[in-house]
């Protein structure tokens, strides 16, 4: 079971954008609900939108005051899921996964990444050395970055959270070659409860799940929306108007125990 509670003010009417429904991939179905609520009357849930890799997106026209938005989920995964499925369009991903954009500027870290990660023997070896270095050089400190901060701020500063480890790792991967991309999850397992964030690697035609941080089993994770970094997959933006966010609350739960996750076997996410 995921869910998610969020807050905001809405000072200018305004255009807000969601990202927050698991994504079609992520297992079957068996109950959602999202509401939305301004001053505490419901408001009429908008259309849906499709993203790239099952993304499932809203986009609220909402109202001034108080805005909340709830949603919950019981999803099914099954061994098929899990087990992932290529991408029928591998060699467009490759194109794109390998750009620079703006909050992993690869271009910038060619000579750095090729020093230090570019003589493994096959592209998977230089991954797993990629996210070993990341997990041993760059400590995990929940708010000590900003949206402004890109994969270069982290790698000079040793520092970041969930979304800078992703960052970071999809830079360095794909400065020496490797597609790379984000995706936003939930996250059974992860303490304190929030959003993370995961990225993927493309191996021929399969995309593997990285996780430098360690915080959560890999197997567990329930995708939300993918793209080339965070900008492609925040869980509430502002398109127009004025509305600050100010309550977040998650929650990702699994029936049973949780699945092991030593880091070191290759794991796809549905």
């Amino acid at each position: 079971m995921v869910s998610c509670s969020l807050g905001f003010e809405v000072i200018e009417p305004a255009d807000i954008v969601l990202q927050l429904v698991a994504a079609t991939s992520a297992g079957r179905v068996v109950v959602e609900r999202l509401d939305v609520t301004s001053e505490g009357e419901r408001v009429p849930v908008p259309v849906e939108v499709r993203g790239p890799h099952g993304a499932r997106i809203h986009v609220l026209e909402a109202p001034r005051g108080r805005l909340t938005v709830d949603y919950r989920s019981e999803i099914e995964v099954t061994a098929d899921a899990t087990a992932g499925r290529p991408d029928p369009e591998a060699e467009h991903s490759r194109l794109v996964y390998l750009r620079p954009s703006r909050y992993c500027p690869s271009d910038h870290l060619v000579g750095f990444a090729v020093a230090e990660f570019a003589a493994g023997p096959t592209p998977q070896d230089r991954v797993h050395a990629i996210v070993d270095w990341i997990r041993r050089r760059v400590s995990y400190v929940a708010g000590s970055s900003s949206v402004h901060d890109s994969a270069e701020d982290t790698l000079l500063t040793g520092v970041g959270t969930c979304r800078d480890f992703a960052h970071l790792g999809i830079a360095l991967c794909r400065a020496i070659g490797i597609p790379a991309r984000f995706a936003s999850v939930y996250a059974p397992g992860l303490t304190p409860m929030d959003f993370h964030a995961v990225f993927e690697t493309l191996d021929r035609d399969r995309w593997i799940t990285h996780d430098a941080t360690q915080l959560a089993p890999r197997p567990s994770l329930v995708r939300i929306a993918t793209g080339r970094d965070a900008a492609d997959a925040a869980f509430a933006s502002v398109n127009r108007g004025i509305a600050s966010f100010d309550r977040l609350e998650v929650t990702a739960t699994v029936v049973g125990s949780l699945p092991d996750d030593d880091g070191t076997r290759s794991v796809q996410m549905a």
